[in-house]
């Protein structure tokens, strides 16, 4: 019987060396990049304009968005941009007309003072989240398109790759915003937020340079599944008119890849998916929403938080996530799954350590450190996960309705933390260890659903 040799790790680590890992490290880093802007930029500008936790946490509600991408999702799979398709394709076209909207948001912050019109700007942030929560939808198509359905351990390593992509654009924009707007504030500029965001915008240009390096794949074979679909529709009509051809679209778009999914795993599976997909993240979300305000009140200034949080952390993400990747490859994504749920809570722990010690930088580094490697290996886990589960023929529409069904999760559910500290009176450590608890019935689905999962991974 011969035996089968196992790959060594540099052997392993050979696969990130495919081109076609570049391009999807650029896609991360363009879909990580907006929420830079809505999340601890936003979260900060409002917190030095003197507004409360419980304000800024609810602020955080506009996340909501991309727990409802999927229902435009099919659109976007469908409808081609005017010029754009022609010009660039279809992916690129959107992701561009969606960069472009962020590019013009971008430019009202700067001339609004959040203190005089608080609505104008959450409105504004909001039309950041629509943009980049659509903009979700086709760069995770166009992702997943660039790896072959049966290269399951290529998608594993594309997955590290986009979570690296998604770190790097959110982590080193971090950095980008929080120095801007401290050397903005210390040269004595008072509307230094404002022009922060001016700033912002030069990446979102330089991103889009390169978008234009990336080639999209023949997409004949998802048109013409498309078209059976709507044809299985059209057959049901006696009569063919507008009317009925618009009936026929419509539920072709939409009914298409939900029909695909349920079919593919069974109600129940289909269902567990879901709730797991839902619960995962919860805990994480919670302490994400917080843990920059919650370095603000201990007595960590942006640039130590610049400094231990954003630029520590990507080094950390960068090298944890191409880890974890690996770790997926050889060990399976189920196996997976469950140490990053695991390693998750525990982290959260960490922070009550912080929460109940005096101001230690050295602490901060290890709390921080260990929550950016706990979230590199979940989310490069997650993401292979739910890419393993999608339908080619519905690439966008299907990953969408996974991807924001998890995050609808942590954003509707975590835009309550700002309320939950308060109510805690400030108790952060208790706070902390409530978000350590929330990843077990998550755990727990995953495990009885474990054996009945239709996933590739050779």
């Amino acid at each position: 019987m011969l035996e089968v040799k196992k790959q060594s790790l540099s052997e392993m680590f050979s696969i990130y060396f495919d081109k076609r890992m570049l391009k999807i490290l650029l896609l991360g880093a363009i879909s990580g990049f907006p929420w830079v802007l809505i999340g601890s930029s936003l979260s900060l500008w409002l917190k030095e304009d003197g507004l409360s936790r419980s304000t800024i946490g609810w602020a955080g509600l506009i996340f909501g968005v991309y727990a409802f991408n999927y229902l435009w999702a099919p659109l976007v799979d469908r409808i081609q941009i005017p010029f754009l398709t022609k010009k660039i394709g279809h992916r690129k076209g959107w992701i561009v007309l969606m960069q472009i909207i962020i590019l013009f948001s971008l430019a009202m912050w700067s001339i609004i003072n959040p203190t005089e019109n608080l609505a104008l700007v959450i409105t504004v942030g909001l039309i950041i989240a629509i943009a980049s929560a659509t903009q979700d939808i086709t760069v995770d198509a166009l992702r997943i398109e660039q790896i072959g359905e049966n290269e399951g351990k290529s998608m594993a390593a594309g997955a590290a790759m986009a979570v690296v992509g998604w770190w790097t654009g959110y982590k080193l924009g971090g950095v980008l915003s929080l120095f801007s707007a401290e050397l903005l504030q210390n040269r004595g500029f008072e509307n230094y937020w404002q022009l922060t965001f001016l700033i912002l915008s030069i990446l979102v240009i330089l991103m889009n340079i390169g978008l234009m390096f990336i080639n999209e794949t023949d997409n004949s074979e998802r048109y013409n599944k498309q078209k059976e679909n709507d044809k299985l529709i059209s057959d049901k009509f006696k009569n063919q008119n507008f009317f009925t051809k618009f009936i026929t679209w419509i539920g072709g778009t939409i009914s298409g890849p939900i029909t695909s999914f349920f079919k593919k795993n069974g109600f129940s599976i289909a269902l567990g998916i879901l709730g797991f997909v839902f619960l995962f993240k919860v805990g994480e979300a919670f302490l994400g929403r917080m843990s920059i305000i919650f370095y603000k009140e201990i007595g960590f200034s942006k640039s130590d938080i610049a400094i231990y949080s954003k630029t520590l952390g990507w080094i950390t993400t960068v090298i944890f996530t191409l880890l974890g990747g690996l770790f997926v490859i050889r060990s399976g994504v189920l196996k997976a799954m469950f140490l990053a749920g695991i390693i998750m809570a525990s982290t959260n722990l960490l922070f009550s350590v912080l929460a109940w010690s005096d101001k230690s930088e050295l602490l901060f580094a290890i709390a921080v450190i260990f929550d950016d490697i706990a979230a590199a290996f979940a989310t490069v886990a997650f993401v292979a996960f739910i890419s393993l589960l999608v339908d080619r023929a519905y690439t966008a529409t299907q990953y969408a309705l996974l991807a924001s069904i998890g995050t609808a999760g942590r954003t509707t559910l975590a835009s309550s933390s700002g309320a939950l500290v308060d109510w805690l009176n400030g108790d952060w450590g208790t706070f902390f260890i409530l978000t350590a608890l929330m990843v077990i019935p998550s755990l727990i689905i995953l495990w009885i659903m474990r054996n009945k999962l239709q996933l590739s991974e050779k």
